[in-house]
């Protein structure tokens, strides 16, 4: 079952209030987009930025929820 562009660009805002597994899934469904030269740029773009917005969010607070130092 294919999922349409808006739910996998949605479904990336709330990848920080998801499990691993579903976060994983929402990634896969992100790349599968970027991958496909059918989808129109726009969409491309779009997800693309979304996706690096979250990827750099969640990188900056795991190193703040890192009491490793």
């Amino acid at each position: 079952m294919q999922i349409s562009l808006q739910t996998v660009y949605d479904n990336l805002a709330q990848i920080d209030q998801v499990d691993t597994t579903t976060s994983a899934m929402y990634r896969q469904s992100a790349q599968e987009v970027l991958a496909d030269p059918e989808v129109s740029l726009e969409w491309r773009k779009a997800i693309s930025d979304r996706l690096n917005r979250v990827n750099h969010e969640l990188t900056v607070h795991a190193h703040v929820d890192d009491d490793s130092y």
